[in-house]
């Protein structure tokens, strides 16, 4: 089965989310995104990968900090959704309701994208100087914390200073966002660094269950973090990555972004489902194996 009879009570780019009551099912399709648009291809096995490092970095910084995630045993799921137990297996997981903070949490260890532009603009990102001669891919001396609003679907998201995320979401819930964005960043890149991964910089989600700040959505996947291969690693050029760049790469080369996006070939998607498979890989330890095979 390749997908749900059921409808989503709501729905992202990638993701479709179902109301349980007291508890939410987060199901990861294979859909894929680039530059706001939703491709018209499908990335083999992409929903279960992320779903399944997600859970491996909840389960290695529950001691940290709390997430929503209760269950990914389809067993445990609302009876409705038993006849779509083989699709939902591994890239699905049943999680707790939370007050969800409106800011997208971004933690940056080295300068590269939206922040490189500002920074060869006028020396700052998000409001933070940094130091001089930096180049494309070069580690910044401490990370930082470089909050961006949440933008409606086909929208983009802001950069904003911590001043201005301090504005949106109190002074206490700004702190609170920028001490666990960088400690689960710093946990996250030194474990990643003992792997052969650089973390280049990841967004986290957080919401507020029981009180309490959570980690919510999805943790440190390829699709939320740059991921960049130790071996090789040279600043000043773009670094190769274990993610969809792969797909941004193809688009920007064949397409002039009006219209519907074209189909990706088949090298494409199967290069982007094989570069996932080796970020699970690197990254748990184990080679991927999908669920229902297991």
């Amino acid at each position: 089965m390749a997908s749900m009879e059921l409808r989503p009570d709501s729905q992202g780019k990638v993701r479709d989310i179902y109301d349980c009551g007291d508890a939410l099912l987060m199901v990861a399709s294979d859909r894929v995104s680039a530059y706001d648009f939703v491709l018209p291809d499908e990335i083999p096995y992409k929903g279960e990968i992320l779903t399944r490092i997600s859970a491996f970095w909840f389960e290695r910084f529950a001691d940290l900090i709390p997430n929503h995630l209760l269950s990914m045993d389809p067993d445990d799921y609302p009876e409705r959704f038993a006849p779509y137990r083989d699709y939902l297996t591994g890239r699905s997981m049943l999680v707790r309701k939370a007050q969800t903070v409106p800011i997208e949490a971004i933690v940056r260890g080295y300068l590269t994208g939206s922040g490189k532009k500002t920074y060869d603009e006028n020396g700052t990102v998000c409001g933070i100087t940094l130091p001089a001669g930096l180049v494309e891919a070069s580690q910044i001396p401490e990370p930082i914390f470089t909050p961006s609003t949440k933008a409606e679907l086909g929208e983009h998201d802001e950069n904003i200073s911590f001043e201005r995320c301090a504005q949106i979401v109190g002074d206490d819930v700004a702190a609170q966002l920028r001490d666990a964005s960088l400690e689960i960043y710093t946990a996250a890149a030194e474990y990643a660094r003992t792997r052969g991964i650089i973390i280049a910089d990841t967004k986290f989600e957080f919401g507020f269950i029981d009180g309490r700040l959570s980690l919510i959505d999805e943790c440190l996947t390829p699709d939320s973090s740059r991921f960049w291969p130790a071996e090789g690693y040279v600043p000043g050029a773009v670094q190769p990555s274990y993610d969809k760049q792969f797909v941004r790469d193809w688009l920007r080369a064949n397409w002039d972004m009006t219209g519907e996006p074209p189909h990706l070939p088949t090298e494409v998607i199967e290069g982007t489902s094989e570069r996932y498979k080796e970020a699970f890989q690197i990254i748990t330890g184990t080679e991927f194996v999908p669920a229902k095979e297991q």
